[in-house]
């Protein structure tokens, strides 16, 4: 069945030309956006309980934009000057870019990986001699600490900031044709706050590979994984499902057709899983 509604669980884009928009129109989808969690700060207070002291370190690494905002925060509910002389590793080009908006940028103290934590990790190796600090959520990629100790660096994890449910009980139903999460924490919410939510026939996508773990571990099944080769973005993996969802669905209409009289039906193969679209 073809997909006609898309929940996305993250806050609607500001910008007019968003991809999700320029796909509502070509598909003529209906999409809506709902985040399904919020991000509490740490108190300061409740840091100086963990007896890190920020100015130990002589780089950050940062992971995401909630990362930047809650470093700098926290910074100045302790009255902590970062000096000049910090470096900051930044997981993308687009962290790198948001963190301009605390800091004078300066390619000898900034230095991005392409995409991943494990690109980044290319860089971070080249300066082992440096003391990092990792701001992180509470709920923080296992890859993250595992790649540090992998390579022998010195380091701090110290949680800035927590990922917690949010409400939603203002949501009748998720009647949905495909649900696209971007984090554990988000699957985890789906399922606070809708214990009873059964699949079934509704496509779920997730971006990254914690995320594809934890809607595998649910129980859900899970349809789109992005990035792809063929499609690094969301909206790209998407567009590539609904592309070829119709080609499939042809196909098992076709290996599903009555064989003809007089002839011993030929089982059809299983298709694989690749192939899976829109609705049976």
């Amino acid at each position: 069945m073809k997909i006609k509604n898309i929940l996305v669980t993250q806050p609607a884009p500001t910008d007019e030309k968003s991809p999700y928009f320029s796909l509502a129109k070509k598909y003529n989808l209906r999409i809506d956006f709902r985040p399904f969690i919020k991000i509490e700060p740490v108190p300061g207070q409740e840091f100086r309980q963990e007896r890190i002291t920020i100015l130990d370190h002589t780089a950050i690494v940062l992971t995401s934009r909630n990362a930047v905002d809650h470093f700098f925060r926290m910074c100045k509910e302790l009255r902590v000057t970062v000096p000049e002389t910090m470096k900051y590793f930044c997981v993308s080009e687009s962290v790198a870019y948001y963190v301009q908006k605390y800091i004078i940028y300066r390619k000898r103290k900034v230095f991005i990986g392409k995409q991943s934590f494990g690109d980044l990790m290319d860089v971070i190796k080249k300066h082992k001699e440096e003391r990092f600090l990792v701001p992180s959520s509470d709920i923080q990629k296992q890859e993250i600490p595992q790649l540090l100790d992998k390579a022998g660096v010195n380091y701090t994890n110290a949680v800035f900031y927590r990922t917690v449910a949010s409400d939603l009980s203002d949501l009748k139903d998720i009647r949905y044709d495909m649900l696209v999460f971007f984090s554990p924490g988000g699957i985890e919410s789906l399922r606070k706050n809708f214990p009873e939510y059964v699949q079934a026939e509704a496509v779920m996508a997730a971006f990254g590979p914690t995320t594809a773990k934890a809607v595998r571990d649910a129980g859900f099944r899970l349809d789109i994984e992005a990035p792809m080769p063929e499609a690094p973005s969301m909206t790209g993996a998407i567009e590539h499902y609904l592309k070829n969802g119709a080609k499939s669905d042809a196909k098992k209409a076709k290996q599903a057709a009555p064989a003809p009289k007089g002839k011993a039906p030929v089982k059809a193969p299983a298709p694989k899983p690749a192939a899976k679209a829109g609705k049976k």
